[in-house]
């Protein structure tokens, strides 16, 4: 698909700032005088809000009803706000999309599956994954609020990051940052990036990780 906007996404563990830097970026972008829309998966609709209470445990599907919920929720999430928002020529900034789930679904899923069901999505132009040891991450969470969620778990994250990592190497413009330094650090790498980007200048390979 063509569009007229730019499609950029923050990925990574719980807890490691990829929130904080969506909206660093969004503020950064406003002061050009730009009017990104910025956006979440799960989203706030209704199938998003069914995801929210599986991973909080308020109720249990089967991890195959998780993931195919989903899928569901990124196809709604594209028709509605994603693909519209791209067209009028805005910046659209996601905190997570589809490689979140294969990640964190391939711990239970076969990641071919879960390939398969998002292979027709929209590839972002940018994407943007955060790296933070999951010992740093889980650290973070407990500061913040009490309970844990359903994939918050050290051993889990581990194989959660490793996921990542094979996924930055299967698509482009994927860049992993060093999101342990300061956020301001990490903010301005990242603005490095997108200018690298707009302006056609590619430094190096964006499959390498690149850490400030």
């Amino acid at each position: 698909m063509k569009h007229k906007g730019l499609f950029i996404v923050f990925e990574g563990l719980d807890g490691s700032g990829s929130s904080t830097q969506a909206s660093m970026l969004k503020d950064y972008l406003k002061t050009f005088g730009l009017s990104p829309h910025v956006t979440k998966e799960p989203t706030n609709n209704l199938i998003g809000g069914l995801i929210r209470g599986a991973l909080t445990k308020e109720w249990q599907p089967s991890i195959q009803c998780l993931e195919l919920l989903f899928a569901a929720d990124r196809a709604h999430h594209l028709d509605r706000e994603i693909i519209p928002s791209l067209k009028a020529g805005k910046v659209v900034i996601s905190d997570r999309y589809f490689f979140s789930t294969i990640a964190f679904g391939s711990i239970e899923c076969s990641a071919e599956w879960l390939k398969s069901l998002n292979r027709n999505f929209l590839d972002p132009d940018l994407t943007f994954l955060i790296k933070v040891p999951p010992e740093e991450c889980i650290r973070r969470i407990g500061k913040s609020r009490f309970e844990f969620e359903l994939f918050e778990e050290v051993e889990k994250l581990n194989k959660v990051w490793f996921a990542y990592e094979a996924l930055a190497k299967e698509h482009d413009n994927v860049f992993i940052i060093d999101g342990t330094q300061p956020v301001e650090v990490v903010h301005k790498r990242i603005i490095s990036i997108l200018q690298d980007y707009l302006t056609g200048n590619k430094t190096s390979d964006s499959k390498d990780v690149l850490e400030s």
